[in-house]
């Protein structure tokens, strides 16, 4: 059985329908991340399994009980979110505890489940702090730990190092991702950015205008997208489209070179879409030449920007550094192209 399960579920403000049936399965002890761009409903889908917004159809069970229409506090669920939301007037440990005091939970074992929950985040130190004595990243790490101590069936961060900097974001991931390692639990994270859903997640939830586009773990949408979308939001840089057609049943043309692709389909009449990412075009296959007119020099790495019959291309060039206006050799290797039809969708 799903630990959380999602079923026709949909939300409309008015007359705008801004969650367009989802049906998802989240197992007991998955780390799941919504990515997609902003308004696409990711955070409203968070706060509807939460409890904070209504559904307007459809069901959500959390181990197997039917919570649809369940207050939030009866959801054995707990939120971290992107502003802390920390009482200012109370210490750390206070924080840490509010929720297991409201529930009457008594002193000592309240204690005993902060200092856990301390233990587990290496805070302890920081219990008698108040939240205005403590760095943004103290901060979000005491906000996940009042989730910690309720022993939730469920974990769901909306968006929780948005007002991080970049080292400090970088930290709180990998401490996030121990924190899952080390508790095993089920948790559910929102996020715009595609690198924090590339590192943390066992499954990506790709979201856009309120429908999901495709579910799957972070290297399979990589490597086998569905669609032109997909494509296009997984990766940094993002993949290189060059529009096509098909010159033959499965050969195109790009910079008057001819590709021969392993499709199972006959390729359509009509324009497509050659999907290569700047690291793919090396290897086996035509070579055409890239004039760069910007290069990112990244150390080891370098980005070299250009264009390809006038449209603009990005390759990742390794070995040397590549310089404004050299002619850069790549390869249009069949191997890695993917193919996407007028209709976005992919051909294979």
């Amino acid at each position: 059985m799903s630990e959380l399960s999602l079923t026709g579920v949909t939300k409309a403000f008015g007359g705008v329908q801004v969650i367009q049936g989802v049906d998802l399965s989240i197992e007991k002890g998955e780390f799941v991340v919504f990515v997609g761009p902003s308004g696409c409903g990711k955070s409203t889908l968070l706060r509807m399994i939460a409890g904070l917004e209504t559904t307007s159809s459809g069901t959500i069970h959390i181990a197997g009980e039917d919570v649809t229409k369940a207050e939030p506090y009866d959801r054995h669920i707990a939120m971290v979110f992107q502003s802390y939301a920390l009482y200012p007037h109370m210490t750390v440990a206070e924080n840490m505890g509010f929720a297991l005091r409201l529930q009457g939970v008594a002193a000592p074992e309240r204690r005993a489940l902060v200092t856990e929950a301390a233990r587990i985040l290496q805070i302890e130190p920081l219990l008698d702090r108040k939240p205005a004595h403590l760095s943004g990243g103290q901060r979000q790490r005491v906000a996940i730990g009042r989730a910690i101590t309720r022993h939730p069936k469920v974990f769901l961060f909306d968006e929780p190092l948005s007002n991080l900097d970049a080292e400090l974001r970088v930290q709180t991931r990998l401490e996030i991702a121990r924190l899952h390692q080390a508790l095993g639990a089920t948790m559910i994270y929102v996020t715009h950015d595609q690198t924090e859903a590339m590192t943390l997640a066992h499954r990506i939830v790709v979201l856009r205008a309120g429908r999901i586009e495709q579910v799957g773990r972070p290297t399979d949408l990589y490597d086998d997208p569905d669609n032109l979308f997909v494509a296009g939001f997984i990766g940094s840089p993002k993949m290189n489209f060059l529009p096509v057609q098909a010159s033959g049943p499965r050969e195109i043309t790009v910079a008057g070179q001819t590709l021969t692709l392993a499709l199972s389909v006959p390729l359509p009449t009509g324009p497509l879409t050659l999907g290569l990412r700047p690291e793919h075009l090396s290897g086996e296959g035509p070579q055409v030449t890239l004039v760069a007119e910007v290069v990112e020099q990244l150390g080891q790495t370098s980005y070299a920007h250009g264009k390809i019959d006038g449209t603009p291309v990005i390759a990742e060039v390794r070995g040397h550094r590549p310089q404004v206006g050299e002619a850069i050799p790549l390869t249009l290797n069949p191997s890695r192209a993917l193919v996407f039809g007028a209709d976005g969708q992919r051909l294979r």
